[in-house]
């Protein structure tokens, strides 16, 4: 048969057919049910997510007034970094003299793009693309001399790939154990040819 369990009293009315009709409808209407609540939940989470970042725009624009409302919308800002870091897959260098240090103006767009689809925090987009050229990284990475010797220091880095692409992040929320002369805020964007895993 079916395979449905019934009550002997029932089983000479039982028609295998009818029945998985019914289950397969019933079945039916509670997917249906489903994707309606799916979809609203969907509406209210951008709902949500609208709304924070409504206040998030406020707190930015009272920050100025208020040194009170300043600390708290630069923790939220930190938090707000941490939080995108830890959605990144952890990278790993291979090779680093395979790193770009003056990419190009369609390269340097390539990788802002992808930073901005992997949920980059709008406050610090620009700020690390400004970092991603060797005139912006600090002293212990200014010059290719100075990045050959550095190397085995390069290895402690905890670097956060880019998605898709052949280059990474070097966060300072993630790297507060590295010396100044090879960190800045709010952290540096390392484009390669080759090497990233």
């Amino acid at each position: 048969g079916c395979g449905i369990v019934i009550p002997k009293d029932e089983l000479k009315d039982h028609n295998c057919v009818r029945e998985l009709r019914a289950m397969i409808l019933t079945q039916q209407q509670k997917m249906v049910e489903f994707k309606t609540e799916i979809a609203d939940q969907n509406l209210t989470i951008n709902e949500l997510k609208r709304e924070v970042q409504l206040f998030k725009d406020f707190m930015r624009a009272m920050r100025v007034s208020n040194p009170a409302v300043r600390a708290i919308a630069d923790q939220m800002e930190r938090d707000e970094v941490i939080r995108w870091s830890s959605t990144l897959a952890r990278a790993r260098v291979t090779r680093w003299g395979g790193m770009i240090s003056t990419p190009d103006d369609a390269l340097q767009m390539m990788i802002k793009r992808a930073l901005s689809e992997s949920g980059c925090p709008p406050h610090i987009l620009d700020n690390l693309m400004e970092n991603c050229h060797e005139r912006r990284w600090p002293r212990g990475l200014s010059s290719l001399e100075t990045r050959q010797n550095n190397r085995r220091i390069y290895d402690n880095y905890i670097c956060r790939r880019v998605p898709g692409k052949q280059a990474v992040l070097v966060l300072s929320c993630d790297n507060a154990h590295m010396a100044e002369d090879v960190m800045v805020e709010p952290g540096l964007v390392m484009i390669f040819a080759h090497g990233v895993e």
